[in-house]
Protein backbone atom coordinates (compact mmCIF):
# COMPACT_ATOMS: atom_id res chain seq x y z
CA UNK A 1 0.00 0.00 0.00
CA UNK A 2 0.93 3.66 -0.17
CA UNK A 3 1.70 5.04 3.27
CA UNK A 4 0.77 9.00 3.90
CA UNK A 5 0.94 10.46 6.89
CA UNK A 6 -2.72 11.43 8.90
CA UNK A 7 -2.10 13.50 11.69
CA UNK A 8 -5.07 13.97 14.64
CA UNK A 9 -3.66 16.27 17.63
CA UNK A 10 -0.51 15.70 18.83
CA UNK A 11 -0.49 11.97 17.11
CA UNK A 12 0.10 10.77 13.74
CA UNK A 13 -1.78 7.47 13.15
CA UNK A 14 0.28 6.26 10.06
CA UNK A 15 4.02 5.40 10.21
CA UNK A 16 6.24 4.77 6.97
CA UNK A 17 8.36 1.38 7.10
CA UNK A 18 11.42 2.70 5.10
CA UNK A 19 10.87 5.97 6.63
CA UNK A 20 11.67 5.39 9.67
CA UNK A 21 13.88 2.42 8.53
CA UNK A 22 15.95 5.23 6.57
CA UNK A 23 15.82 7.79 10.54
CA UNK A 24 17.31 4.56 12.36
CA UNK A 25 19.89 4.26 9.44
CA UNK A 26 20.76 7.95 9.73
CA UNK A 27 21.34 7.52 13.88
CA UNK A 28 23.49 4.48 13.45
CA UNK A 29 25.50 6.32 10.41
CA UNK A 30 26.00 9.77 13.19
CA UNK A 31 26.85 7.31 15.59
CA UNK A 32 29.49 5.31 13.33
CA UNK A 33 30.44 9.09 12.46
CA UNK A 34 31.80 9.45 15.92
CA UNK A 35 34.82 8.10 17.85
CA UNK A 36 33.97 5.03 19.73
CA UNK A 37 32.92 4.92 23.65
CA UNK A 38 36.19 4.48 25.73
CA UNK A 39 34.60 2.53 28.03
CA UNK A 40 31.59 1.00 26.35
CA UNK A 41 28.91 -0.77 28.43
CA UNK A 42 28.62 -4.41 27.20
CA UNK A 43 24.82 -5.71 28.15
CA UNK A 44 22.33 -3.17 27.52
CA UNK A 45 18.98 -3.31 28.76
CA UNK A 46 16.45 -0.59 27.30
CA UNK A 47 13.27 -0.56 29.06
CA UNK A 48 10.86 1.99 26.52
CA UNK A 49 13.35 1.16 23.36
CA UNK A 50 11.42 1.74 20.25
CA UNK A 51 11.61 5.97 20.15
CA UNK A 52 13.63 9.23 20.86
CA UNK A 53 15.44 9.07 23.71
CA UNK A 54 15.08 5.56 23.92
CA UNK A 55 15.83 4.07 20.58
CA UNK A 56 19.15 6.53 20.58
CA UNK A 57 19.76 4.87 24.04
CA UNK A 58 20.51 1.48 22.34
CA UNK A 59 21.63 2.72 19.08
CA UNK A 60 24.34 4.43 20.52
CA UNK A 61 25.76 1.69 22.87
CA UNK A 62 25.41 -0.86 20.09
CA UNK A 63 26.92 0.72 17.39
CA UNK A 64 29.39 3.02 19.35
CA UNK A 65 30.71 0.26 21.39
CA UNK A 66 29.60 -2.88 20.26
CA UNK A 67 26.96 -3.83 23.00
CA UNK A 68 24.76 -6.70 23.01
CA UNK A 69 21.11 -4.69 23.88
CA UNK A 70 17.71 -6.29 25.06
CA UNK A 71 14.68 -3.56 24.46
CA UNK A 72 11.31 -3.33 25.83
CA UNK A 73 8.18 -1.48 24.40
CA UNK A 74 4.58 -1.19 23.99
CA UNK A 75 4.06 -0.84 20.28
CA UNK A 76 1.47 -2.27 17.35
CA UNK A 77 2.78 -4.17 14.88
CA UNK A 78 1.00 -3.77 10.90
CA UNK A 79 -1.06 -5.74 8.60
CA UNK A 80 -1.40 -6.11 5.49
CA UNK A 81 -3.97 -3.44 5.01
CA UNK A 82 -2.89 -1.03 7.95
CA UNK A 83 0.25 0.28 9.31
CA UNK A 84 2.58 -0.84 12.62
CA UNK A 85 3.71 2.26 14.98
CA UNK A 86 6.82 4.10 14.23
CA UNK A 87 8.22 2.53 17.67
CA UNK A 88 7.54 -1.08 15.67
CA UNK A 89 9.40 -0.40 12.19
CA UNK A 90 12.42 1.63 14.45
CA UNK A 91 13.12 -1.76 16.14
CA UNK A 92 12.48 -3.86 12.69
CA UNK A 93 14.98 -1.49 11.17
CA UNK A 94 17.60 -1.57 14.44
CA UNK A 95 17.50 -5.47 14.58
CA UNK A 96 18.55 -5.96 10.99
CA UNK A 97 21.10 -3.43 11.00
CA UNK A 98 22.53 -5.34 14.31
CA UNK A 99 22.18 -8.44 12.76
CA UNK A 100 24.19 -6.94 9.86
CA UNK A 101 26.60 -5.78 12.10
CA UNK A 102 27.13 -9.03 14.01
CA UNK A 103 25.51 -7.74 17.28
CA UNK A 104 23.29 -9.50 19.89
CA UNK A 105 19.75 -7.59 19.97
CA UNK A 106 16.28 -8.74 21.29
CA UNK A 107 13.21 -7.03 21.83
CA UNK A 108 10.04 -7.52 23.76
CA UNK A 109 6.94 -5.94 22.86
CA UNK A 110 4.41 -5.68 25.73
CA UNK A 111 3.48 -4.40 29.19
CA UNK A 112 6.84 -3.42 30.81
CA UNK A 113 5.14 -2.39 33.76
CA UNK A 114 4.21 -5.97 33.98
CA UNK A 115 5.64 -8.50 36.63
CA UNK A 116 5.21 -11.17 33.60
CA UNK A 117 7.34 -9.03 30.79
CA UNK A 118 10.06 -8.23 33.87
CA UNK A 119 10.04 -12.14 34.39
CA UNK A 120 10.44 -12.90 30.23
CA UNK A 121 13.03 -11.12 29.87
CA UNK A 122 15.29 -10.99 32.93
CA UNK A 123 14.73 -15.15 31.91
CA UNK A 124 16.63 -14.27 28.50
CA UNK A 125 19.43 -12.12 30.18
CA UNK A 126 19.45 -14.97 32.42
CA UNK A 127 19.77 -17.33 29.50
CA UNK A 128 21.77 -15.37 27.00
CA UNK A 129 24.01 -12.82 28.53
CA UNK A 130 23.99 -13.56 32.27
CA UNK A 131 24.29 -10.58 33.37
CA UNK A 132 23.76 -6.56 32.04
CA UNK A 133 25.59 -3.68 33.29
CA UNK A 134 23.69 -0.60 31.81
CA UNK A 135 20.01 -0.48 32.43
CA UNK A 136 18.24 2.66 30.72
CA UNK A 137 14.63 3.71 32.04
CA UNK A 138 13.00 5.78 29.08
CA UNK A 139 9.68 4.88 29.26
CA UNK A 140 6.27 7.17 28.40
CA UNK A 141 3.21 5.79 28.73
CA UNK A 142 -0.28 8.13 29.80
CA UNK A 143 -1.27 5.04 31.98
CA UNK A 144 -0.18 2.00 34.59
CA UNK A 145 -1.66 -0.40 35.88
CA UNK A 146 0.55 -1.32 39.08
CA UNK A 147 1.48 -5.01 39.42
CA UNK A 148 1.24 -4.74 43.60
CA UNK A 149 -2.87 -3.63 43.67
CA UNK A 150 -3.82 -4.06 39.98
CA UNK A 151 -5.00 -0.48 39.82
CA UNK A 152 -4.90 1.43 36.20
CA UNK A 153 -3.59 5.08 37.39
CA UNK A 154 -3.55 7.42 34.42
CA UNK A 155 -1.15 10.55 34.59
CA UNK A 156 -2.30 14.26 33.12
CA UNK A 157 -0.75 17.32 31.90
CA UNK A 158 -1.76 19.77 34.53
CA UNK A 159 -0.90 22.64 37.22
CA UNK A 160 -0.60 22.22 40.58
CA UNK A 161 -2.00 24.95 42.81
CA UNK A 162 -3.54 27.64 40.69
CA UNK A 163 -4.81 27.62 37.19
CA UNK A 164 -2.32 28.40 34.19
CA UNK A 165 -2.65 30.50 31.35
CA UNK A 166 0.01 31.14 28.56
CA UNK A 167 0.55 31.37 24.93
CA UNK A 168 0.67 28.21 22.96
CA UNK A 169 0.55 27.13 19.43
CA UNK A 170 -2.37 25.11 16.92
CA UNK A 171 0.46 22.85 16.00
CA UNK A 172 -2.45 21.97 13.34
CA UNK A 173 -3.05 25.30 11.46
CA UNK A 174 0.36 27.06 13.08
CA UNK A 175 -1.99 29.27 15.27
CA UNK A 176 -0.58 31.35 18.28
CA UNK A 177 -3.57 31.10 20.57
CA UNK A 178 -3.44 31.41 24.26
CA UNK A 179 -4.01 27.62 26.54
CA UNK A 180 -5.86 27.92 30.10
CA UNK A 181 -5.41 24.63 31.96
CA UNK A 182 -7.03 23.85 35.44
CA UNK A 183 -5.12 22.72 38.17
CA UNK A 184 -4.99 18.99 38.99
CA UNK A 185 -6.54 17.25 42.32
CA UNK A 186 -4.34 15.28 44.99
CA UNK A 187 -5.63 12.63 43.17
CA UNK A 188 -4.35 13.45 39.57
CA UNK A 189 -1.00 14.29 41.04
CA UNK A 190 -0.93 10.76 42.62
CA UNK A 191 -2.13 8.80 39.93
CA UNK A 192 0.78 10.93 37.71
CA UNK A 193 3.33 10.26 40.32
CA UNK A 194 2.44 6.69 40.06
CA UNK A 195 2.92 6.42 36.28
CA UNK A 196 5.42 8.76 35.73
CA UNK A 197 7.84 8.74 38.60
CA UNK A 198 10.36 6.44 39.84
CA UNK A 199 8.60 2.95 41.01
CA UNK A 200 9.06 0.92 38.34
CA UNK A 201 12.63 1.88 37.67
CA UNK A 202 13.26 0.68 41.02
CA UNK A 203 10.94 -2.45 40.58
CA UNK A 204 13.08 -3.27 37.60
CA UNK A 205 16.28 -2.76 39.46
CA UNK A 206 15.06 -4.89 42.24
CA UNK A 207 13.88 -7.76 40.15
CA UNK A 208 17.21 -7.70 38.32
CA UNK A 209 19.23 -7.96 41.33
CA UNK A 210 17.13 -10.53 42.90
CA UNK A 211 17.80 -12.53 39.61
CA UNK A 212 21.56 -11.93 40.15
CA UNK A 213 21.42 -10.40 36.78
CA UNK A 214 23.15 -7.16 37.47
CA UNK A 215 26.96 -6.96 36.94
CA UNK A 216 28.56 -5.70 39.19
CA UNK A 217 29.42 -1.59 38.53
CA UNK A 218 26.58 -1.65 36.63
CA UNK A 219 24.93 1.96 36.10
CA UNK A 220 20.91 2.76 35.18
CA UNK A 221 19.81 5.85 33.91
CA UNK A 222 16.68 7.43 33.78
CA UNK A 223 15.36 10.82 32.04
CA UNK A 224 13.99 14.27 33.10
CA UNK A 225 13.50 17.69 31.55
CA UNK A 226 13.66 20.73 33.41
CA UNK A 227 12.95 23.61 31.03
CA UNK A 228 12.70 27.61 31.35
CA UNK A 229 10.74 29.57 33.97
CA UNK A 230 7.89 30.08 31.85
CA UNK A 231 6.98 26.39 31.18
CA UNK A 232 7.54 25.75 34.83
CA UNK A 233 3.43 25.76 35.67
CA UNK A 234 2.98 23.25 33.32
CA UNK A 235 5.96 20.96 33.88
CA UNK A 236 8.53 21.72 36.52
CA UNK A 237 5.94 22.62 39.27
CA UNK A 238 3.24 21.06 37.70
CA UNK A 239 2.27 17.39 37.77
CA UNK A 240 5.05 15.65 35.60
CA UNK A 241 7.61 17.96 37.77
CA UNK A 242 6.41 16.04 41.12
CA UNK A 243 6.58 12.75 38.96
CA UNK A 244 10.32 13.78 38.04
CA UNK A 245 10.64 14.76 41.83
CA UNK A 246 9.97 10.93 42.64
CA UNK A 247 12.25 9.91 39.83
CA UNK A 248 15.37 11.59 41.42
CA UNK A 249 14.09 10.20 44.82
CA UNK A 250 14.19 6.53 43.16
CA UNK A 251 17.92 7.29 42.06
CA UNK A 252 19.02 8.21 45.56
CA UNK A 253 16.90 4.64 46.99
CA UNK A 254 18.85 3.19 44.49
CA UNK A 255 22.47 4.80 44.98
CA UNK A 256 21.73 4.22 48.69
CA UNK A 257 21.16 0.39 48.09
CA UNK A 258 23.55 -0.32 45.51
CA UNK A 259 26.43 2.43 45.80
CA UNK A 260 26.73 5.46 44.67
CA UNK A 261 27.45 6.61 40.74
CA UNK A 262 24.91 3.82 40.29
CA UNK A 263 21.85 5.30 39.42
CA UNK A 264 21.54 8.05 37.24
CA UNK A 265 18.91 10.90 36.37
CA UNK A 266 19.93 13.03 32.70
CA UNK A 267 17.85 16.11 32.55
CA UNK A 268 17.82 16.99 28.84
CA UNK A 269 17.06 19.13 26.43
CA UNK A 270 13.66 20.30 24.83
CA UNK A 271 13.04 18.42 21.24
CA UNK A 272 10.53 17.23 19.54
CA UNK A 273 9.16 13.82 20.29
CA UNK A 274 5.96 12.49 20.89
CA UNK A 275 5.86 12.83 24.57
CA UNK A 276 6.69 16.17 24.36
CA UNK A 277 4.08 17.10 21.33
CA UNK A 278 1.24 16.34 23.76
CA UNK A 279 2.31 18.73 26.30
CA UNK A 280 0.73 22.23 25.90
CA UNK A 281 2.67 24.92 25.73
CA UNK A 282 6.13 23.18 24.86
CA UNK A 283 5.63 22.85 21.36
CA UNK A 284 5.66 26.61 21.08
CA UNK A 285 9.04 27.00 23.21
CA UNK A 286 10.58 24.60 21.24
CA UNK A 287 10.15 26.05 18.07
CA UNK A 288 11.46 29.01 19.57
CA UNK A 289 14.02 27.09 20.69
CA UNK A 290 15.55 25.16 17.67
CA UNK A 291 15.75 28.39 15.64
CA UNK A 292 17.48 30.48 18.74
CA UNK A 293 19.85 27.21 18.90
CA UNK A 294 20.54 26.24 15.40
CA UNK A 295 21.59 29.89 14.64
CA UNK A 296 24.00 29.89 18.00
CA UNK A 297 25.41 26.17 16.23
CA UNK A 298 24.34 24.52 19.52
CA UNK A 299 21.24 22.49 18.30
CA UNK A 300 21.14 18.60 19.38
CA UNK A 301 18.79 16.11 18.05
CA UNK A 302 18.72 13.03 20.05
CA UNK A 303 20.73 10.46 19.23
CA UNK A 304 23.45 13.76 19.38
CA UNK A 305 22.31 13.99 22.95
CA UNK A 306 22.70 10.44 23.63
CA UNK A 307 25.81 10.09 22.26
CA UNK A 308 26.91 12.96 24.23
CA UNK A 309 25.54 11.49 27.21
CA UNK A 310 27.50 8.29 26.88
CA UNK A 311 30.54 9.93 25.04
CA UNK A 312 31.37 12.02 28.00
CA UNK A 313 29.38 11.03 30.67
CA UNK A 314 28.55 7.11 31.27
CA UNK A 315 30.90 5.42 28.87
CA UNK A 316 33.77 8.43 29.81
CA UNK A 317 37.26 7.29 31.03
CA UNK A 318 35.76 10.51 33.19
CA UNK A 319 32.88 9.91 36.13
CA UNK A 320 29.65 11.24 35.32
CA UNK A 321 29.40 15.51 35.63
CA UNK A 322 26.81 15.82 37.81
CA UNK A 323 25.17 19.45 39.54
CA UNK A 324 24.58 19.64 43.21
CA UNK A 325 21.44 17.02 42.59
CA UNK A 326 23.49 14.42 41.26
CA UNK A 327 21.90 15.04 38.16
CA UNK A 328 23.59 15.12 34.79
CA UNK A 329 22.55 18.22 32.52
CA UNK A 330 22.46 17.72 29.07
CA UNK A 331 20.25 20.44 28.78
CA UNK A 332 23.46 22.89 29.53
CA UNK A 333 23.24 24.00 26.01
CA UNK A 334 19.64 25.18 26.18
CA UNK A 335 19.91 26.77 29.36
CA UNK A 336 22.64 28.99 28.94
CA UNK A 337 22.22 32.66 28.82
CA UNK A 338 22.40 33.48 25.76
CA UNK A 339 19.96 31.09 24.77
CA UNK A 340 17.37 31.23 27.39
CA UNK A 341 17.79 35.28 27.05
CA UNK A 342 16.98 34.58 22.88
CA UNK A 343 13.89 32.29 23.74
CA UNK A 344 12.49 34.77 25.76
CA UNK A 345 12.83 37.83 23.49
CA UNK A 346 11.10 35.76 21.26
CA UNK A 347 8.67 34.56 23.17
CA UNK A 348 7.13 38.15 24.36
CA UNK A 349 6.70 39.36 20.80
CA UNK A 350 5.50 35.51 18.63
CA UNK A 351 2.38 35.76 17.13
CA UNK A 352 0.88 33.94 14.45
CA UNK A 353 1.96 36.56 12.07
CA UNK A 354 5.36 36.62 12.97
CA UNK A 355 6.09 32.80 13.81
CA UNK A 356 7.87 31.60 10.39
CA UNK A 357 9.90 35.06 11.10
CA UNK A 358 10.97 34.38 14.82
CA UNK A 359 10.45 30.65 15.39
CA UNK A 360 11.91 27.01 13.28
CA UNK A 361 7.89 25.94 13.40
CA UNK A 362 8.61 24.66 9.71
CA UNK A 363 11.32 22.85 11.15
CA UNK A 364 9.24 21.27 14.27
CA UNK A 365 6.79 20.28 12.20
CA UNK A 366 9.51 18.18 9.49
CA UNK A 367 10.58 16.68 12.59
CA UNK A 368 7.38 15.56 14.33
CA UNK A 369 7.11 14.03 10.63
CA UNK A 370 10.45 12.03 10.55
CA UNK A 371 9.37 11.03 14.24
CA UNK A 372 6.85 8.55 11.91
CA UNK A 373 9.19 8.23 8.72
CA UNK A 374 7.80 10.47 6.79
CA UNK A 375 9.98 13.90 4.88
CA UNK A 376 13.12 11.43 4.75
CA UNK A 377 15.22 12.49 1.43
CA UNK A 378 15.98 8.84 0.22
CA UNK A 379 12.62 7.77 0.57
CA UNK A 380 10.28 7.33 -2.57
CA UNK A 381 6.84 7.77 -0.80
CA UNK A 382 4.60 7.65 -4.09
CA UNK A 383 6.01 3.47 -4.03
CA UNK A 384 3.87 1.03 -2.25
CA UNK A 385 5.50 -0.53 0.92
CA UNK A 386 5.06 -3.76 2.41
CA UNK A 387 3.33 -2.63 6.32
CA UNK A 388 4.07 -5.99 7.70
CA UNK A 389 7.34 -6.21 9.00
CA UNK A 390 8.37 -9.02 11.33
CA UNK A 391 10.65 -8.37 14.19
CA UNK A 392 13.99 -11.05 13.16
CA UNK A 393 14.18 -11.44 17.08
CA UNK A 394 10.65 -12.86 17.32
CA UNK A 395 10.65 -16.30 18.17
Amino acid sequence: MIVTPKIRGFICTTAHPEGCAANVEAQIDYVRSKPALSRPPKKVLVIGASTGYGLASRIVPAFGGGAATIGVFFEKPGLENKTGSAGWYNTVAFEEAAAKAGLYARSFNGDAFSSEMKDEVIATIKADLGQVDCIVYSLASPRRTDPGDGETYRSVLKPIGAPYTQKNINTDTGEVNTVSIDPASDEEIAHTVKVMGGEDWELWIEALAGAGALADGFHTVAYSYIGPDLTYPIYTNGTIGRAKEHLEQSAARMNAQFGDASAYVSVNKALVTQASSAIPVVPLYISLLYKVMKEQGLHEGTIEQIERLFSSHLASDAAPVVDERGRIRLDDWEMSEPVQTAVAEAWEKVTTENLSELSDFSGYKKEFLRLFGFGLEKVDYGKDTNTERPLPSAP
